[in-house]
C-alpha cells in the first residue's frame, strides 16, 4: 500500500465519518475533501475544481430548473388531480395509484419537487376519505423514489454513473436503459406495498387520528388535551384594558391565546391589540405550571434609587449612534435574527425612529431604513461598527444625551435577588429574565464589583443586584398573570375554536426552504405572519413547549391557528407547504401547454441521440426562465445547492480514489472476496453494499465514491460494468430504510407522524424485495459476462 493509498483512505474515511455524524453541513464536508486532495496533490487544481464543471453536476442543476418548470406551470397539479381522483376509496386501490403517479411523474421530475408537490394533495385525500396519512405519505415517498430509477435524468445516481461511463471510455447509458429494469422495480414495490407493506404501517396510534366525521383530530394527533386551558380575567385584575401584547403571554408563559369569549361572543384567534376586560375567560394552549413558574420573578426585590449607570462603566466603555441607510442588508431584519449582541460585540439601548425612541422590547422590532440605533460596548468594536457595509453616520454619544435626549434613566431599574431566590446559580440566557421581563440585564453589581454587559452564560448569584433597561410596568403584568383564576384544565374539542375565518392547518418546510436552523423567534413569525404556532411534530414526538426558540429542521410540521386569510398567504410562501391543496400558490397555467413543449424539446433530442442530455437540460433550463414559466429567482430556489455542491465537492475524491489505486485495491479485495463465487456473488455483494451505506452516506456523495470500485472490479474480473454499475445506481437510489436516507422519506416523517422504527419496519422489508428483483432482473436484460 502506497502513501498516496493510505492517505486517500484516510480522506476517505475522514469525510465518510463527517457525512454520518453530520457535525458540520455535508456540502463543507465536500468542499474540505475537495481541498484535502488537492492541497495533499492527489489530484491538480484543475481536477478539485473540474466537478463544478463535470456534465453529471450541470445535468442535476439544471434537471431541477426543468422540473421546477413544470410545477410552477401546473403540468404537475394536473396530471397529480386527474390520475388521484381515479383512487376511490379503497386502500389498496388508493396505495397503487399514489405510487404510480408519483412514479411516473418522478420519471421526467425531480423525485423531492414531486413528493412535495403531492402531498397537500394526498392530505386532502387522506381528509375526505376519514384516513390517516400515515397510510399514505410513506408510499408516496417511496414511489417517487421508485419512478426515479426508470429514466437517466430521473435521479442524481443514474446522471453520475451515465457519466462515469463516458470518462472512462465506455458506452454511456441513454436515455431509457434504466427502463426496462426500472419499470420492473417499480411495479415490484407498488405491489409489495399495496398488498404487503400498507399492514406494517402505523394505523395512527403513533400518527395522526382522524375523527368519525373524517377531520382530522388535532388534539389527539398533536397532544394538545393536556394542554388546552381557559382562564378568566378577575374584576379587579391590573391585567383589565391592556393588550394582549402588553401583557406578553408569550414570552412570559409560553401560552398562546386561542380565543377570548366575552359573554355569548367568543372571538376566535385574536391579534395583539385585542383589549381584555372583566370576566373574559381566554382559552389558551400552553402549560399550566408557567403560572406556578412566575412565583420565582415575583420575589425580585424592586429598590428604589438603583446605581448610576454612567460612572459604572470603565474608561473603555462608550456610547455611539449609527444609522441604517436605504439599502442597509439588515433592514427588514430584528436584532434577534441579527444576532447583534453576539455578532458585533454591542448592545442596542434604543432605537430611534422619526421623532419616537423606542426602549424596551428591542430585540424583536424589525428594523426599517432610516432608524438610528444607541449601542454601547467597548471601543473597538464600536470602532468596527464604523467600517461595517450596511451602516452609516456613526457618532459617539456624550452621557448628556443619553439622560436628556434618550431618558433611558426612565427606563432603568434595579432588581435583587434574594438569598431564597430559585435564579440563584442559573445563567443569565436559562434565567428568562429578558423573556419575562421583557428587560434586557445592562450591568450587575455584586460585592461592589460592576459586571458591564455580563454575557448570557454568567451565572446569576445570590445579592446581585440587576440593572435592566425596560418598564416596570411589567413586573405589575406578573402579578396579573399570576392572579389569572383557572377555570377548566382542558377544553372537549379544539376543532371547536376553528370558524369560517380561523382555521387550523398543518405546514412543513419546503425543500427550497431557507429557513432550516433558524427559530420562530428570529423569523419574528408570529408578527410576520399573523399566526399561532401551537404545536410542532418533530421524528414522530410532539412538541408544544419553548417553540419559539427550536431551531426549525426539514420535515417539522407546525400546528398553526389564525385567519384564512393568512394562512392562503403563507401558502404562497416558497419556504413553507401548507398541507391542503386550497392554499397553494396560484400557477402560472397559461404557461402549461408551452412547459411541456420545452419539455419535449429537451428529451427528444436526447433520446434521439442527437444532443448530450447535459446540453439539452441547460437548454431546457434556459427556455423555461426565458419564457416566463418561471422566474430567474424560482429557477435558484428550485436547485438543491446541497446536492449540487455534495456532488462536485465529493468528485475530486473519486478521481483521487481511481488514480491513487485505492479503487483498485477495494476491487482486489472485492474480488478475493466474493470472486470464487462467481459474477452474481460480486454484483450481490456491491449492490447489498450500497444499499446498506445508504443508510448512512448521502446517495450521491456514495456512487460517487463506488463508481470507480465498480469499473476496478469490472475489470479486473473480466466483467461487463453496465449490469454492476446500474445496479449500484438504482440501489443507491432506492433509499427506502431510513428517515436520512433521502428528502424524501424526511418530507413525508412530520405529517405521516412516523418514527424511525417505521421506515426500518415497512423499508427495509422493501429493500430485501428490491435487492431479490435486482439479482434476478439486472443479468437478464445487462449480462454480467461479454
Amino acid at each position: 500500500m502506497t502513501p498516496d493509498i493510505v492517505l486517500v483512505f484516510t480522506i476517505l474515511g475522514a469525510s465518510v465519518l463527517l457525512l454520518i455524524m453530520e457535525w458540520i453541513p455535508m456540502e463543507v464536508t465536500a468542499l474540505l475533501a475537495l481541498s484535502a486532495v488537492a492541497l495533499t496533490g492527489l489530484v491538480t487544481p484543475v481536477e478539485a475544481l473540474s466537478g463544478f464543471s463535470n456534465p453529471a453536476v450541470v445535468t442535476v442543476w439544471a434537471v431541477f430548473i426543468l422540473s421546477g418548470g413544470l410545477t410552477r406551470t401546473g403540468v404537475a397539479n394536473v396530471i397529480g388531480n386527474f390520475v388521484l381522483r381515479l383512487a376511490g376509496t379503497r386502500e389498496t386501490t388508493m396505495i397503487v395509484v399514489i405510487m404510480a403517479t408519483a412514479g411516473v411523474m418522478s420519471a421526467i421530475m425531480n423525485n423531492v419537487a414531486v413528493a412535495a408537490l403531492m402531498l397537500p394533495v394526498v392530505m386532502d385525500i387522506a381528509r375526505h376519505t376519514g384516513r390517516s396519512p400515515s397510510r399514505l405519505l410513506m408510499p408516496l415517498a417511496y414511489g417517487s423514489l421508485l419512478g426515479g430509477l426508470t429514466t437517466q435524468i430521473g435521479t442524481p445516481p443514474n446522471i453520475l454513473v451515465s457519466d462515469a461511463l463516458r470518462d472512462a471510455g465506455l458506452i454511456s447509458f441513454t436515455f431509457f436503459d434504466f427502463t426496462p429494469v426500472g419499470i420492473i422495480v417499480m411495479i415490484t414495490g407498488i405491489v409489495y406495498m399495496a398488498f404487503v407493506g400498507r399492514h406494517l404501517l402505523p394505523r395512527g396510534d403513533a400518527a395522526r387520528e382522524t375523527a368519525a366525521d373524517g377531520k382530522t383530530d388535532w388534539q389527539a394527533r398533536y397532544d394538545l388535551t393536556e394542554r388546552l386551558i381557559q382562564v378568566r380575567i378577575p374584576r379587579r385584575s391590573i391585567l383589565l384594558n391592556k393588550t394582549l401584547a402588553q401583557i406578553r403571554m408569550g414570552p412570559i408563559l409560553g401560552w398562546n391565546v386561542i380565543g377570548i369569549t366575552r359573554g355569548e361572543q367568543t372571538m376566535l384567534a385574536p391579534g395583539p391589540a385585542a383589549t381584555l376586560h372583566a370576566d373574559d375567560l381566554l382559552t389558551v394552549e400552553g402549560g399550566i405550571e408557567a403560572i406556578e413558574e412566575l412565583q420565582r420573578f415575583r420575589r425580585l426585590v424592586l429598590e428604589e434609587g438603583g446605581i448610576d449607570l454612567w460612572t459604572s462603566f470603565s474608561d473603555n466603555d462608550k456610547f455611539g449612534e449609527v444609522e441604517l441607510p436605504m439599502n442597509s442588508r439588515f433592514v427588514g431584519n430584528t436584532l434577534n435574527t441579527l444576532g447583534f449582541r453576539g455578532r458585533f460585540g454591542l448592545n442596542v439601548l434604543a432605537v430611534r425612529r422619526n421623532n419616537h425612541i423606542h426602549r424596551t422590547s428591542l430585540q424583536d422590532m424589525l428594523l426599517q431604513r432610516g432608524d438610528r440605533l444607541l449601542v454601547a460596548g467597548a471601543v473597538e468594536p464600536l470602532e468596527a461598527l464604523k467600517e461595517t457595509a450596511g451602516f452609516d453616520g456613526f457618532r459617539y454619544v456624550e452621557p448628556t444625551e443619553l439622560t436628556d435626549v434618550y431618558r433611558l434613566q426612565e427606563y432603568l431599574m434595579v432588581l435583587r435577588v434574594p438569598a431564597e431566590s430559585t435564579l440563584a446559580n442559573q445563567t443569565l440566557k436559562d434565567s428568562r429574565l429578558a423573556d419575562v421581563l421583557g428587560s434586557r440585564v445592562l450591568g450587575i453589581l455584586r460585592g461592589g464589583r460592576p459586571i458591564i454587559l455580563p454575557e448570557p452564560d454568567e451565572l446569576l448569584q445570590s445579592g446581585d443586584r440587576l440593572l435592566l433597561e425596560g418598564d416596570e410596568r411589567n413586573l405589575d403584568v406578573l402579578s396579573g398573570l399570576h392572579e389569572l383564576e383557572i377555570e377548566h384544565r382542558s377544553v372537549p374539542d379544539v376543532r371547536k375554536l376553528v370558524s369560517g375565518d380561523v382555521g387550523l392547518v398543518e405546514v412543513i418546510l419546503s425543500p427550497q426552504a431557507t429557513l432550516e436552523g433558524r427559530t420562530l423567534r428570529q423569523l419574528n413569525f408570529r408578527e410576520k405572519y399573523g399566526l399561532n404556532v401551537l404545536a410542532l411534530w418533530r421524528k414522530g414526538h410532539a412538541h408544544q413547549t419553548n417553540l419559539r426558540d427550536m431551531d426549525l429542521r426539514f420535515g417539522d410540521a407546525l400546528l398553526l391557528l389564525g385567519h384564512r386569510d393568512k394562512l392562503q398567504l403563507l401558502g404562497r410562501e416558497p419556504d413553507f407547504i401548507v398541507l391542503t391543496e386550497t392554499a397553494q400558490e396560484k400557477v402560472r397555467r397559461d404557461k402549461m401547454t408551452l412547459a411541456i413543449a420545452l419539455m419535449v424539446l429537451v428529451l427528444a433530442p436526447v433520446i434521439m441521440g442527437w444532443v448530450p442530455i447535459y446540453i439539452a437540460a441547460v437548454m431546457g433550463a434556459a427556455l423555461m426562465v426565458l419564457t416566463g414559466c418561471l422566474t430567474m429567482e424560482e429557477a435558484y430556489r428550485q436547485i438543491e445547492w446541497k446536492a449540487v455542491f455534495l456532488i462536485a465537492g465529493m468528485l475530486p475524491l473519486g478521481i483521487a480514489l481511481d488514480r491513487t489505486g485505492a479503487a483498485r485495491l477495494i476491487a482486489e479485495g472485492v474480488v478475493s472476496i466474493a470472486g470464487p463465487y462467481g459474477p452474481h456473488a460480486i454484483m450481490f455483494a456491491m449492490v447489498a453494499l450500497t444499499f446498506l451505506s445508504t443508510c448512512f452516506v448521502p446517495t450521491a456523495a456514495l456512487v460517487v465514491l463506488m463508481a470507480p470500485i465498480v469499473l476496478n472490479t469490472s475489470a479486473n474480473m473480466g466483467l461487463s460494468p453496465h449490469g454492476l454499475i446500474m445496479g449500484v445506481a438504482m440501489a443507491a437510489s432506492a433509499s427506502f430504510t431510513t428517515p436520512i436516507s433521502h428528502p424524501a422519506n424526511i418530507l413525508v416523517m412530520g405529517p405521516g407522524g412516523y418514527r424511525f422504527s417505521d421506515y426500518l419496519k415497512v423499508g427495509g422489508l422493501l429493500t430485501l424485495v428490491i435487492l431479490l428483483v435486482l439479482m434476478l432482473a439486472m443479468p437478464i436484460f445487462w449480462p454480467l459476462t461479454p
